[in-house]
């Protein structure tokens, strides 16, 4: 097991394309399949936004911080996303998102469908509030 340097990022929008090359850089060092560099980019991606838009709303022009690291094991890579905004689960959100994906496009309701692409994009995903963190993990195999 080794670990790919924390990096923490202002939970401003302008972040987010250094976010997705963090990630790039992580799987750089995995043999992943670009496929799955992608799918895990956009989930990491939806994440991230999600806690920019909303985790920090209550304070009061001060920008919030999101912590980002990598871990590398024998058969995959896990990206940990962190922050100490409001506590969310977004799983609580994973049901409207397969509602969502049952609709025809003209039936469906803006929103709901990121969270649900960001969960299912991963070969595994957890989360869990602890020690006053949001910690959102991300798993992909390499096999």
């Amino acid at each position: 097991m080794s670990f790919f340097g924390e990096k923490v990022f202002s939970a401003s929008l302008d972040v987010l394309d250094e976010i997705r090359a963090y990630v790039s850089a992580a799987a750089a060092h995995t043999s992943l399949e670009k496929k799955k560099i992608y799918k895990l980019q956009l989930s990491v991606d939806e994440i991230a936004t999600n806690i920019i838009s909303y985790a920090y709303q209550d304070r009061e022009q001060q920008t919030g911080k999101i912590y980002i690291d990598a871990e590398f094991k024998t058969d995959s890579l896990s990206i940990q996303v962190r922050d100490q905004g409001v506590p969310f689960d977004p799983r609580s959100k994973l049901e409207k998102g397969q509602e969502t994906v049952s609709l025809s496009v003209e039936e469906r309701a803006i929103g709901g469908l990121g969270i649900y692409l960001a969960i299912t994009g991963v070969d595994k995903y957890e989360y869990e509030y602890m020690n006053g963190f949001n910690v959102n993990r991300f798993e992909v195999y390499l096999v």
